[in-house]
């Protein structure tokens, strides 16, 4: 396959996601009262209920066990499937480096059950006035899955790097790095012929 067919395939993906991401964006904004005409015009708002009434259907497991965690990653990452052995470090770190943590899983599908269909970033921001707590949760699962990172400096855990989700979108063009190519940060020097 050339290249520039690859970019094509890969500019169309990223402008479907990215159209994917909106819609949601407005759909969420009209079921909480944000937006409510401008979606209802679009007619996102009745595809938004049909969804939410669809999530409903599907529970999670009662609780905060792994299958709980697995349910609550699905929705806030918007992916079906989970590399298992991946999932079992994220949740077993997670837990490890918070106490709450399996309390704060069970409460998050709670309140996205309440709340169902809302991505990730709007969760957060949600949660952020009312209750800290679980927005850092939800911050903690996604830098889990994303980069494969559980915890902040200088007590970071690396528990993923090559199947980090951060990889996904740019699979079919790069490679995922296998060596540093340099020393830490390298990337943020100056070129020295700029």
């Amino acid at each position: 396959m050339q290249p520039c067919v690859r970019s094509l395939r890969r500019r169309a993906w990223m402008l479907g996601a990215f159209a994917s991401a909106a819609g949601l964006a407005f759909a969420s904004a009209a079921r909480i009262g944000v937006l409510p005409d401008v979606a209802r015009m679009a007619g996102i708002a009745p595809a938004a209920a049909a969804a939410s009434a669809a999530a409903s259907a599907d529970k999670p497991p009662a609780g905060g066990g792994y299958d709980v965690f697995i349910a609550l990653s699905g929705k806030l990452t918007g992916h079906s499937r989970f590399d298992p052995v991946h999932g079992r470090r994220a949740y077993n770190a997670l837990s490890n480096a918070d106490a709450g943590f399996a309390q704060n899983v069970a409460a998050l599908n709670a309140w996205l059950a309440t709340h169902g269909g809302v991505p990730s970033d709007i969760v957060t921001q949600a949660l952020e006035a009312q209750q800290p707590q679980l927005a850092k949760t939800v911050g903690a699962i996604a830098r889990a899955w994303y980069l494969g990172l559980v915890g902040e400096m200088p007590n970071v855990q690396v528990i993923a790097f090559e199947r980090a989700l951060m990889f996904e979108p740019v699979n079919d063009i790069l490679t995922v790095p296998s060596y540093c190519r340099d020393v830490p940060f390298y990337w943020t020097r100056k070129p020295t012929n700029a």
